[in-house]
């Protein structure tokens, strides 16, 4: 069975350098921009990214694994829904799911 840690919470922004600045001021928060869409404040035990874009509208849970293709097996046979099968991101792969109450939730593995 792959092991599987949550670790990471996504959340969407629809104006990525306001929702920086707010969680920069609000927080202290440091981010490391990964491109024109995507931000992470990283290096303690939950790591916090903030992609543009308005889909999915809640933050979603991110969980690391060390299996990839067993983790995806492991949420179909749960009755997981999977929204986006496995593909690449900077940092790794992941795939993205939906759990019995429609909550999105990504499992990556790193490169």
């Amino acid at each position: 069975m792959a092991k599987i840690t949550p670790n990471y919470l996504e959340m969407k922004a629809d104006d990525l350098p306001a929702s920086k600045a707010f969680y920069e001021k609000a927080f202290g928060f440091a981010f490391t921009d990964y491109g024109p869409e995507y931000a992470a404040v990283e290096g303690g035990p939950v790591q916090i990214g903030i992609a543009a874009g308005e889909e999915p509208p809640a933050p979603m849970p991110t969980f690391e694994t060390d299996d990839l293709e067993a983790a995806l097996a492991q949420v179909k046979t749960a009755g997981g829904a999977i929204v986006k099968e496995i593909f690449p991101y900077p940092g790794g792969r992941r795939f993205e799911c939906l759990d019995p109450s429609g909550n999105r939730l990504a499992i990556y593995q790193v490169a």
